[in-house]
Order: C-alpha cells, then sequence, then structure tokens
C-alpha cells in the first residue's frame, strides 16, 4: 500500500527538528531509521503531513561511556550496540537485545531512540532500559527534559515524551563489582518480535548474595514492566534454583496480559515467569 502524500524535510540540528515539530504541531512526524514509521505510513495506520528526518544530525550517533554513566545517542544503530566493546562491558543486556532486533539491514539502519520513541509492546529494548535503570534524556521547546525509564513508557505506543519533545540520548549508570546482566526472549517466527522478552541485571556482594536485583518484561503486556515481585523476593538471596523458580512465580502477577493470534493471555504470562527465570540464570552465570 502507498502512504498518504507528505511533504520531506531535513533537519540539520536537533534544535532544528525541534523546531519544526512545533511549527507543523501535530501534523509532524520525526524520521530516524524509519524501520517503526514507515510501515505504519504504508498501512495507513500514521499519515502524517510533514516527515522531519533527523538521520543525518552525525552527534546522535555514539556510544561513550563519561561521568558515570554510558551514554548512547538517539541515533546509534542496534549494529553498533551490539558490536560496542562499552556495551558488551558493562550492561551486556543491550548487546543482547539488539543482537536479536531483526535480521542485519535492520540491525544497520534501525536506531534505539526511533525503537524507543515507538514504544512497540512488543520491542526489545524496554525491558533492558527499564532493568538497567536507564534514563532517556529529551530535547524539547523549553529545553533538556531526563525521564525515567519506569515513567517513560505509559501504554501501548504511547511514551511520557511530549508532543515537540525527541530523544536525544540514553544514559545507563555504570556499574562496578560483581555484576551481570542478560536478555532472552522467544520471537515471533516471522517478525522477530518478543512474544516475550526478559531482561535481568544482577549485582553479588562477597558471599556470593543477590545485594541487588532488576528484571525488565516485555512482549507480555500492553508496555514494558519491572517484575518488582521477584525482583522484591531475591534481593538478599543466595541465587539457588529453588530461589530463583519462586521468585519468578511473581514475575508478572496483576499483569493484564495482551493476547492475539500468536499466543494466548496465559501462554504470555506463562511465559514471563520462565524467561525471567532464565535471563536471571544468565545474567547470575556473567555476575560470578
Amino acid at each position: 500500500m502507498i502512504a498518504h502524500n507528505f511533504d520531506y524535510t531535513v533537519a540539520t540540528s536537533l534544535s532544528e527538528a525541534v523546531n519544526l515539530l512545533q511549527k507543523h504541531g501535530g501534523r509532524a512526524k520525526i524520521l530516524a531509521g524509519g524501520h517503526s514509521l514507515i510501515p505504519m505510513m504504508k498501512l495507513r495506520l500514521a499519515a502524517p503531513e510533514f516527515l522531519i528526518d533527523i538521520g543525518k544530525i552525525p552527534e546522535l550517533s555514539y556510544v561513550k561511556e563519561e561521568g558515570g554513566n554510558i551514554r548512547i545517542g538517539a541515533l546509534t544503530a542496534h549494529y553498533a550496540i551490539e558490536t560496542s566493546d562499552i556495551v558488551a562491558r558493562r550492561c551486556q543486556a543491550l548487546a543482547d537485545a539488539a543482537a536479536l532486533i531483526g535480521d542485519v539491514q535492520v540491525r544497520n539502519k534501525g536506531t534505539i531512540g526511533g525503537s524507543l520513541a515507538h514504544a512497540d509492546p512488543a520491542a526489545d529494548y524496554p525491558a533492558g532500559i527499564l532493568a538497567l535503570d536507564a534514563t532517556i534524556v529529551a530535547l524539547g521547546p523549553q529545553g533538556e527534559r531526563q525521564i525515567a525509564a519506569p515513567k517513560f513508557f505509559v501504554d501501548m505506543l504511547t511514551t511520557a515524551l511530549e508532543p515537540n519533545e525527541i530523544i536525544r540520548e540514553i544514559q545507563i549508570p555504570v556499574r562496578s563489582g560483581r555484576v551481570g546482566s542478560a536478555y532472552l526472549k522467544m520471537a515471533q517466527k516471522a517478525s522477530g518480535f518478543a512474544i516475550c522478552g526478559a531482561a535481568a541485571v544482577v549485582e553479588l556482594d562477597a558471599s556470593g548474595a543477590l545485594s541487588n536485583v532488576a528484571v525488565g518484561i516485555t512482549g507480555v503486556a500492553n508496555h514494558a514492566f519491572r517484575a518488582t515481585e521477584t525482583e522484591k523476593a531475591l534481593k538478599g538471596q543466595r541465587p539457588e534454583p529453588g530461589a530463583l523458580k519462586t521468585a519468578c512465580e511473581g514475575a508478572a502477577r496483576g499483569v493484564i496480559a495482551l493476547e492475539d493470534i500468536h499466543a494466548s493471555a496465559e501462554y504470555r504470562l506463562d511465559l514471563a515467569r520462565i524467561f525471567a527465570r532464565r535471563a536471571l540464570e544468565a545474567a547470575i552465570q556473567r555476575a560470578a
């Protein structure tokens, strides 16, 4: 299907893109890698009158460690995250997620900022962004704003971004000591999107007990969420198989699960318990 007619503009800076968004109001959309927006336009699920292309703003593509954070520019491609030495050393769950997105062509063109702004409930990054306690830095007409990951994902295809804001950067705090993280998923075979995906981040103390635990779940509900009941149950515990299995029984307790042709709600809830445990096991192995 062919998209509706639209005007196309290439922004040369982030501030110019923000100004163009403000000028055109709700009639404009930001184009980054295009792997979320273009299919929606072809299916007539989105019909912007103006496309503002930010894909040629070079200062928005980077991965660096600075000021106690891993800083990732919004236009950083999935493949750059997948192959980054910094990401592999400091927050491997994010590299795991990037490596499981689409195919090589998608990973070379799609961007982390575009994926997060789109907020697909089956996207891979949100689980890791939540578990890694990331902050999303947005720029709008009123200046820069920092949004904590738990407040960023609001609903299906809905984020805490204001209408004229654009993601500039993702910041992930650097952890020291015996830390491990991992992301695993069950993918829908045709699209590669997560029927259920889980990211886990663990810290082990000197005795080998879990001093800190974070688990993010995607693909199960209308937006990614933290498995807080599992986290609370495991903190201070030794990472033994029985403790992990028991704690993960509550991974999606109280969550209203999605149901579609790919999986029932009950199946998704069961997958949340299984993949939370598997992600925790992988993270613990890396930490040890």
